[in-house]
C-alpha cells in the first residue's frame, strides 16, 4: 500500500490535483483555505477583500508578535465592510468548490485551524471523506482523524466575528482522540506539544503543539503519527517510542506529498 499525506493546502489546488498521483489513497490534513497569503499580500481572501498593502501591515504585525495589535487591525478592515461575514463565506464557498473538486478518491480529510468545517459535508462526495474524531481503515491499517488546532490559554474567541479559526481546547481534543480507539496512524492537523516540532524557524517563534496529541501518542502507541500547522519546524521528524512523527506540511510552498508505504 501507499498513501499519500498532505497538510497546509491553502489555495494550492492544481498541486493538491497532483497529489494522488501513484497513491492508493490521500490524505489531507487541513488547512485548504488560503486565509492569509504571507508571500503574495495580493493573494488569499484578505488580499482579495482589503488589497495587498492592508495585508502587509497585518503581517508586519503577526511578525512582530503583536497579537493583540494584529487582531485589533484585522477586527478593523471587517468592521469597514456592511456584511463581512457574507464576504467571507462567498470568498471560503469559491475556494472549496475548487480545491474539493481537485481531490482524487480515494480522499480521507479532517479540517485545519484555517478551515469551515461546518461547510465540509456540502462538498463530500463518493470517494471524498470528511472524517473529524472518527476513524478509517486503508490498506488494513486503522487511521484515526481529529482536526482543529489548541487555542491559546491567552486567546479568547470573539462573538459575531466574520470569520473564526477551527480551535479547540487541548480538554476538548483529548476526548475526541479519546473516541477514536486503537489507531495505527494518528492523523491530527496539529503536532504534539514537542519543542523541535512546534518551533518556527521562519516566524522565530514557538507556536502551539497539543500534549493531548502527545499523550494520546504515549497511550496509543501507532506506527505513524502525520500532522502539518507548523510551516517551518526545527524538525521535521522525530520519533516519540515507536511511533514515527511526521510534519507532512507546508504542502502550499512544496507541492510534494509525504509518502506511507507498507
Amino acid at each position: 500500500m501507499r498513501v499519500h499525506v498532505v497538510s497546509d493546502v491553502h489555495g494550492n489546488s492544481e498541486a493538491l490535483a497532483r497529489a494522488g498521483d501513484g497513491a492508493d489513497a490521500l490524505v489531507v490534513l487541513g488547512d485548504l483555505i488560503d486565509f492569509v497569503d504571507y508571500y503574495d499580500h495580493s493573494g488569499g481572501i484578505l488580499g482579495r477583500v482589503f488589497g495587498p498593502d492592508k495585508v502587509a501591515e497585518f503581517a508586519r504585525l503577526r511578525r512582530g508578535r503583536m497579537g493583540p495589535e494584529a487582531g485589533a487591525f484585522l477586527r478593523t478592515l471587517w468592521a469597514g465592510l456592511d456584511d463581512a461575514a457574507a464576504v467571507v463565506r462567498e470568498a471560503v464557498h469559491e475556494q472549496y468548490t475548487r480545491l474539493f473538486g481537485a481531490m482524487t478518491a480515494p480522499t480521507y480529510a479532517t479540517p485545519g485551524n484555517v478551515d469551515s468545517p461546518e461547510l465540509w459535508p456540502e462538498f463530500a462526495r463518493d470517494g471524498v471523506h470528511v472524517l473529524d474524531g472518527e476513524s478509517a481503515e486503508i490498506g488494513g491499517l486503522r487511521f484515526g482523524f481529529a482536526g482543529g488546532a489548541v487555542i491559546a490559554p491567552n486567546v479568547r474567541r470573539t462573538p459575531g466575528a466574520a470569520w473564526r479559526a477551527y480551535l479547540r481546547t487541548d480538554a476538548e481534543l483529548t476526548g475526541v482522540l479519546a473516541g477514536l480507539g486503537e489507531v495505527d496512524v494518528l492523523c491530527t492537523h496539529v503536532p504534539p506539544a514537542v519543542a523541535e516540532l512546534t518551533y518556527d524557524v521562519v516566524a522565530r517563534r514557538a507556536e502551539q503543539g497539543s500534549t493531548a496529541v502527545l499523550d494520546a501518542i504515549h497511550r496509543l502507541r501507532p506506527r505513524w503519527s502525520v500532522f502539518g500547522h507548523i510551516h517551518q519546524p526545527m524538525t521535521r521528524r522525530t520519533r516519540i517510542g515507536p511511533t514515527e512523527c511526521v510534519n507532512v506540511g507546508h504542502f502550499r510552498r512544496t507541492g510534494t506529498p509525504h509518502v506511507l508505504a507498507w
